[in-house]
């Protein structure tokens, strides 16, 4: 609150009873307060003296008592104020009952200044002359109490209204003056340093006490006292005090400016009183003013010498340059330090609107209404309170506050950022105490600041912010201004506020707006608004196309003298551009001469016509011509306001929306205004219809696009009312878009052809939303009536063959909407819609074979447009044509094929919605592709990705049938046999010139297989198993190279990177083929599984096992717990039964078998180790009957192992390979339920219930398969 009446004395004027006593109830019932007391320190000066904010608080406080007015009057009370004074005498704790006291003190002493008798008068009862006294003049009395005591002596009791003669003809005075020798010889004789003095005391004495000195010796009453005779000595040494203050070297200019006026004031006083003063210090004080006036004089002489002296023209108007651009620099300077400050306090203004409760303590009410909603709805109805006041330019402000919300990102600076996080906390905003709330703003503030940083384009509307103000009452905001009407500031603001409400097709602002307007009765207003704005810019645009063409003739004449005086002292540097320029002028003037007596028959002045000169087209056509004010080139306020709304109704009628499309076209029709607007903007209401460069320029161009896309969106949906309105209505609208789409647009198409080309590419938008959804062919036939079809393929192939001419900076011209080669595409669409209606336009289309400048961009066209038919919402089937962009050409075979036999299906048995969920991934891979053009080894190693897959293939197939063949390899060499041998080198020799001359897989295969068995015979298996494994390594690398620069994975993210489960695992395909040639030939053998990985089929049946993998593990899990049961009966009831056969190796064929085992990459220590450790163990076996059985279940693992081992492997489980029991022996039925109910459970139900998920799953998978196979 403080912040805000802080240096506005208007606001403190305002000021009523009611909130005074407010604050100080609050005093009374929340306790003492610092914060209290400076806020009514603040009502009372703020800024400026505020007499009835002083009577208001004085008159409050007398009538609330010893509640809030804490004096220490008494004995007891006065060593309490004492005792705290010497508790904080280093410090003062702001909460603290001294603090309090002083700034009582501190707020009488304002309520007291300049000269008020009331304040005055209830003061002296509070503050007696000798409490004074006795605080100030005590020992102990610290220097923040002492100054508020006498500043507030010096405004109650001195600077009066009326003479206190208690205070001139008492001792009170000179007992304080006294006292202020005292401080003022401790000042002088301690140095001003930061780290070691006071300075509260420096303060003390250089400003409170100098004040109130000069002001009791100036005052009127003084003269007539006669204290100051008889207290000579005192003021004297005041004076020389004062003196000696003046010459400590730390004063600042104010200090200096102080202590100078008290020695003046002094100085005169003793010269009027006859006071006699040391000659020694009358000649210092009267030198010391010497100086200041020899100063000043010197200053004045100059000054008049220099305004007396008479300077050139042309050095006056240097110096004035001089001085204007040392300005306009300080200007500058400022505007650069300044700006990131005032972008901060906008964006943390706009986030404290964001979360305005947190401004607050969690659980207080305030904090509640706002977490609700209430400030900002608040902030909304305060807004046309605003208006209803007149208070036009605040309105304007919270209309822009508004429009900030929604803006997520601002193009702040780093610097700014920096700012926004400190201004945040700013303790001058929030006050010195608000440390709570800082500490929360700041915590919140980081999520604010991180928003804004992150973000790297603009977004207007983030919903939820938009949906909250909509909430709140925004929408009904923009359409209570807007019915208003109040003025063109407002009303521009608030259809920018609606824009930004809107802005990216919001349906819910929608909805709120339909809902406001169709329930509203003033909601023809609403749209009266527009349909006047309308008006009021076709009557502007009237007015101004007659001025504007008849000045293009004087405008002609200034022109070339202008151009021929800048000839002659540019030289020859410039003749070629000046040609140009006049050539350009000529064509101009031409075409506006043949423009003005058009105008003139329009308008029954043909006579005329014959005595017209030729004109120059408006300046703010070309950027060539001389430079003119720029006041002229600018649309005037009416016509300019255009854009904006035609933009707000654009953002209506977004999203096919046909309730705001259609509504209240009865009273009036925004459609049919737009076209004519459009038609009077062009210039077709002066008869110039085919002239149109004469009337669009660089100014209104962006308004024309507009107006053409509003009209668009009007029909888009489609709109069948909005589309006959348009083509049926009775003006010219339909000819303007035409003419927009076939004629040039010149001279704008000379200097800016973009604007042209975007200009086109809406007319044709246009054009198509007319007919779009159109089962009649009504409008293409208003269409074609217009238009020959002829032009309208020749433009379309002009289009084509002009993409090379327009320069493009920033993307490529296939990226860019406007491109020519997009426009005329756009064009050709159109044209093959027409075509329907229309034989010769279909056979035009068709390309003839004898013009090959315009059947290529025909095949072009026609290649890149493709359609689809979609079913609507009523049912009906529509055919949709649509452009191919250019870079759909990058997409891989592979990822076509992949995509469209691997999409899967929805309920609906349609391929679209996975194919859209991939859309972003084949995006990516095009303009990857796109970029790897520029890099052509890399795009050539790409391009044979599969060759390098497939040859991998190859030779891991050869390297595994040579390791399983020869493996042990031997070192002795074969010799071959002649005739085998020379057999080999014909087959080698006539395959490689079969490939040569005639390459078919066969040939190759058969080169590199005689190739191989020629280096086996010739070098040997094992160099030629190593030549083949670093073949296979460096093609594996090259494999791995090429899927990279096909997915552009170096681009990506490592993240990314690493879960690419095709990168990673051709990456472990390569560690697998080094590994083989390094370290062991055996790990060939797993390059073989790769063929897994390449067939489909292969991979089903992994998946079948996969897929239910969980169910087929708790299957497993369950036969495991089954054996393990049986186990326990076995072990209880059958372990006599558990004798398996088994055949002991003798001990000598063990050791010698690895002996022989030469081929282990192991030591022979290690070797004879192991040979050992296999005699002691076949040595110490003591298990084996003499008829060669075992014993397999003497402990109930080993009764485990063999139930597992031998009742799965077979097929009549357990029972098939216990001890065969006789039907005598007791347990022989038990024997033969425990063998049936094995085979039963565990082989029958539980191994079949595995197979038959492994089964059912892998059918699924075919079928799946078959499905996604089928379109």
């Amino acid at each position: 609150m403080s912040a805000i009446f802080q240096d506005n004395i208007s606001l403190c004027n305002e000021i009523t009873e009611r909130v005074v006593q407010h604050f100080v109830h609050c005093i009374e019932t929340h306790g003492r307060h610092v914060q209290y007391l400076k806020f009514l320190q603040t009502i009372v000066k703020g800024g400026e003296r505020s007499r009835k904010g002083q009577e208001l608080v004085m008159a409050e406080l007398i009538s609330v008592g010893e509640e809030v007015l804490v004096f220490y009057n008494d004995r007891a009370s006065f060593e309490t104020l004492i005792n705290l004074m010497n508790q904080e005498r280093n410090r003062i704790d702001e909460r603290s009952p001294l603090k309090y006291h002083i700034n009582l003190v501190q707020l009488l002493a304002l309520c007291t200044e300049g000269k008020c008798l009331f304040t005055e008068i209830k003061c002296h009862s509070l503050l007696p002359l000798d409490d004074i006294v006795r605080v100030v003049t005590h020992k102990d009395c610290i220097p923040e109490v002492k100054s508020a005591y006498i500043n507030f002596l010096n405004h109650c009791y001195v600077d009066t209204e009326v003479e206190m003669k208690e205070l001139f003809n008492s001792r009170h005075m000179w007992t304080l003056f006294e006292n202020f020798l005292v401080d003022m010889a401790i000042v002088c004789n301690t140095p001003c340093d930061p780290n070691h003095s006071d300075q509260m005391m420096h303060d003390y004495v250089t400003i409170t006490v100098m004040n109130i000195i000069s002001t009791y010796f100036s005052s009127s009453y003084s003269d007539q006292s006669t204290s100051i005779q008889t207290n000579q000595p005192v003021f004297v040494r005041l004076l020389q005090g004062a003196f000696r203050l003046s010459h400590c070297d730390w004063l600042s200019g104010t200090q200096r400016f102080n202590v100078e006026n008290c020695i003046k004031t002094l100085s005169d006083t003793a010269k009027s009183r006859g006071i006699a003063i040391p000659v020694d210090l009358d000649s210092q004080v009267n030198s010391l003013f010497e100086k200041s006036q020899i100063v000043l004089k010197t200053t004045n002489t100059w000054m008049k010498k220099r305004s007396n002296r008479i300077d050139s023209t042309s050095s006056t108007q240097r110096d004035y340059r001089n001085i204007i651009e040392g300005l306009q620099d300080i200007v500058s300077t400022l505007e650069d330090q300044l700006r990131p400050l005032v972008q901060a306090e906008l964006s943390v203004l706009v986030d404290v609107l964001h979360r305005p409760e947190l401004l607050f303590l969690p659980g207080t009410d305030a904090r509640k209404k706002c977490e609700s909603g209430g400030f900002i709805s608040r902030l909304i109805k305060h807004t046309k309170t605003l208006l209803e006041e007149k208070e036009e330019k605040l309105c304007i402000k919270v209309l822009q506050t508004l429009k900030e919300m929604m803006t997520i990102d601002i193009d702040y600076s780093d610097k700014t950022v920096l700012v926004d996080k400190t201004v945040l906390v700013d303790k001058t905003v929030l006050g010195d105490k608000t440390v709570l709330v800082n500490k929360i703003l700041l915590v919140d503030k980081t999520v604010l600041v991180d928003k804004t940083v992150l973000v790297d384009k603009t977004v207007l509307g983030d919903k939820t912010v938009l949906c909250h103000l909509d909430r709140e009452g925004a929408s009904d905001l923009v359409v209570d201004l807007i019915i208003e009407n109040t003025s063109n500031r407002i009303f521009q603001e608030t259809v920018e506020l609606g824009i930004a409400l809107l802005e990216g097709g919001n349906s819910i602002i929608q909805t709120s707006l339909y809902s406001r307007l169709s329930h509203d009765k003033s909601s023809e207003t609403f749209y009266r608004t527009f349909y006047d704005r309308m008006k009021e810019a076709q009557l502007e645009i009237k007015n101004t196309v007659t001025v504007n063409t008849s000045d293009t003739t004087s405008q002609k004449l200034e022109e070339e003298n202008l151009s021929a005086s800048k000839n002659i002292k540019k030289g020859r540097s410039d003749a070629v551009i000046s040609e140009g320029l006049r050539s350009q002028f000529d064509d101009a003037s031409n075409t506006a001469g043949r423009t003005m007596g058009q105008m003139r028959q329009g308008h029954g002045h043909g006579e005329d016509s014959e005595n017209n000169t030729p004109v120059t087209p408006p300046d703010d056509v070309t950027d060539h011509r001389p430079m003119r004010d720029k006041d002229e080139k600018k649309l005037s306020a009416q016509i300019g306001m255009m854009q904006p709304i035609l933009r707000l109704l654009q953002l209506l009628c977004e999203n096919h929306n046909m309730d705001l499309q259609v509504d209240n076209k009865t009273s009036y029709n925004l459609v049919c205004e737009t076209l004519q607007f459009l038609d009077c903007i062009c210039g077709s209401t002066t008869g110039g219809l085919g002239l149109l460069g004469l009337y669009i320029n660089i100014n209104n161009v962006g308004l024309i696009n507009q107006a053409l896309t509003s009209l668009t969106e009007y029909c888009q949906g489609p709109c069948h009312i909005n589309q006959n309105s348009i083509a049926m209505h009775e003006s010219n609208g339909i000819d303007i878009i035409i003419a927009l789409l076939l004629n040039d647009i010149n001279p704008l198409g000379k200097q800016r052809m973009d604007l042209v080309l975007e200009l086109k590419n809406n007319a044709s938008k246009l054009l198509l939303a007319i007919m779009e959804s159109r089962h009649d062919s009504e409008n293409a036939e208003r269409i074609l009536s217009n238009m020959s079809p002829k032009q309208l393929v020749d433009v379309a192939k002009q289009a084509f063959h002009s993409e090379d001419t327009v320069e493009d900076d920033e993307e490529d011209d296939e990226e860019r909407e406007a491109s020519p080669k997009a426009v005329g595409h756009n064009i050709f669409i159109l044209a093959h819609q027409l075509s329907q209606h229309n034989k010769e336009l279909a056979e035009l289309l068709k390309p003839s074979g004898t013009d090959l400048y315009g059947d290529q961009a025909l095949e072009f066209y026609a290649k890149h447009t493709a359609q689809i038919e979609i079913v609507r919402l009523d049912r009906t089937m529509e055919r949709i044509v649509f452009p191919i962009p250019e870079i759909c050409e990058y997409l891989t075979e592979e990822t076509k094929v992949k995509v469209y036999n691997s999409a899967e299906r929805d309920e609906q048995g349609s391929k679209v919605s996975d194919f859209f969920e991939r859309h972003e991934d084949m995006l990516r891979e095009m303009q990857w592709q796109k970029k790897l053009r520029a890099n052509p080894l890399l795009f050539w190693f790409s391009s044979h990705m599969l060759l390098w897959g497939s040859m991998s293939f190859n030779f891991t197939v050869i390297i595994n049938l040579l390791v399983a063949f020869f493996y042990p390899f031997s070192n002795s060499k074969k010799e071959l046999d002649p005739r085998l041998s020379g057999l080999v080198w014909t087959a080698m020799l006539v395959s490689l010139a079969f490939v040569i001359t005639l390459p078919r897989p066969l040939g190759i295969r058969t080169l590199i297989v005689s190739t191989i068995l020629r280096l086996i015979f010739s070098v040997g298996l094992e160099p030629t198993l190593w030549l083949l494994g670093v073949l296979n390594v460096i093609n594996k690398a090259i494999f791995l190279t090429s899927l990279m620069g096909n997915r552009g994975t170096l681009t990506k993210p490592f993240r990314y990177i690493i879960t690419d489960f095709e990168f990673m695992y051709n990456s472990i395909y390569l560690t697998m083929c080094t590994l083989g040639l390094c370290v062991h030939e055996f790990f060939y053998s797993l390059l073989l599984l790769d063929v897994v990985y390449r067939e489909e089929t292969l991979v089903n049946v992994i998946r079948s096992v996969t897929r239910n993998g969980r169910s087929i593990i708790l299957t497993a899990v369950l036969a495991v717990i089954l054996i393990y049961l049986f186990s326990i009966v076995g072990f209880i009831f059958f372990q006599d039964d558990f004798l398996m056969e088994v055949e002991m190796l003798p001990v000598e064929d063990i050791v010698k078998g690895h002996i022989r085992s030469y081929t282990c990459k192991v030591s022979s220590r290690v070797n004879e180790t192991i040979n050992q450790g296999l005699v002691n163990i076949i040595t110490l076996s003591d298990g084996v009957e003499e008829d060669g059985k075992q014993r397999a279940c003497d402990s109930l693992i080993m009764c485990i192992l063999t139930s597992l081992n031998q009742g799965l492997r077979n097929g009549g489980g357990i029972g098939d390979v216990l001890r065969k029991p006789s039907s005598r022996e007791p347990l022989f039925v038990l024997r033969v339920i425990y063998d049936l109910l094995f085979f039963f459970i565990v082989i029958i139900i539980v191994l079949n219930l595995i197979f038959g998920v492994i089964i059912d799953t892998f059918a699924d998978l075919r079928s799946e398969k078959q499905q996604k196979e089928e379109i």
